[in-house]
């Protein structure tokens, strides 16, 4: 098992930046996928990335050296791999049927997968109080969907279609976050993002239309640039965090995303004319998004609770991951 750095402060600083940079891209991806298509912009994204990290870790001649790796090291990296480009691939595919604050609340599953997650394979604890929130967040999702609940056959079928890969790019998230975590062991969180940055790239561009960054105008530009960097910027963050960090609270704080993207898309809607994005809220979803966000967070920090754990005993104080 990965042992945690210990830098309760800094997880949550890296944590919380993870969290406002996944909270502003799916507005960029939404309005970069007007003009490119889901395969080249998830390329791209990885290609620059793969890039920017290689020469980082050239300079500092810390590149990875896979000699000497075993089955079971190999085999985590193709897990990782498989499950970073799934990801950001079904998302974007999902958020092209979807609005952004739409794909961010479905997406909030990826946290508590990845809480059930540490539970199974880190044994974590789960405590009633994580069980409390788990049913918030399920009730807010309800809520925040209630149109679509209450009219399954009449509803817009590309809702549910994006929906469904949304759900399915949460759940193989979670086998990317925690193959990266066990791969901690073996490699610096700079070192496993640019494995999986190459293999990914490699992966998708049978897929990708080179070509596509011709058609971009100046602002087409800035967005897939943006969404680039944040590539580096949020991944890289997110991987740190889980170094120093316990699992569950990491996912606490990325709880917060759905309602970073409301915020900011409020912001451009009130400072910039020509925003649009077909999105509109009434009251039940405003109080779904709140339940889903305490809802995930308490599911994420209820296992800081002294009481017994549901479904497994607890791990001695050596075998604790470190705490703040």
């Amino acid at each position: 098992m990965h042992l945690l750095g210990g830098n309760g402060k800094l997880g949550f600083s890296l944590s919380l930046l993870t969290a406002f940079m996944w909270g502003i891209l799916p507005i960029a991806l939404k309005l970069l996928l007007e003009v490119m298509d889901a395969y080249t912009i998830t390329w791209y994204r990885f290609l620059a990335a793969a890039g920017i990290l290689g020469l980082y870790l050239a300079h500092r001649r810390n590149l990875p050296s896979l000699k000497g790796l075993t089955k079971q090291a190999w085999t985590l990296i193709l897990i990782a791999v498989g499950g970073l480009a799934g990801n950001y691939l079904l998302y974007l595919l999902g958020l092209a049927l979807v609005t952004p604050a739409t794909a961010q609340m479905v997406i909030q599953l990826a946290p508590l997968f990845l809480i059930v997650g540490g539970l199974v394979i880190f044994h974590e604890p789960f405590s009633m109080m994580q069980l409390y929130g788990v049913s918030i967040l399920l009730v807010g999702l309800g809520f925040f969907f209630h149109e679509q609940l209450i009219d399954l056959v009449g509803a817009d079928q590309s809702f549910y279609v994006g929906t469904g890969l949304l759900v399915v790019a949460g759940v193989i998230w979670t086998a990317y976050a925690l193959s990266q975590k066990e791969l901690l062991a073996l490699f610096s969180s700079e070192q496993i993002m640019f494995l999986l940055y190459v293999g990914s790239a490699m992966v998708l561009f049978p897929l990708s239309h080179v070509d596509g960054v011709l058609v971009l105008n100046p602002f087409g530009w800035l967005l897939l640039i943006f969404c680039c960097l944040n590539t580096v910027i949020a991944y890289g963050a997110f991987a740190e965090a889980m170094n120093h960090w316990e699992t569950s609270r990491v996912s606490a704080v990325l709880a917060t995303t759905p309602l970073i993207t409301l915020a900011a898309m409020g912001a451009l809607s009130a400072f910039v004319p020509n925003f649009s994005i077909d999105e509109s809220f009434g009251l039940l979803h405003t109080i779904g998004a709140a339940l889903t966000v305490i809802g995930s967070m308490l599911a994420a920090l209820g296992k800081r609770k002294v009481s017994a754990p549901i479904g497994s005993e607890r791990k001695s104080s050596k075998e604790e991951p470190a705490r703040i």
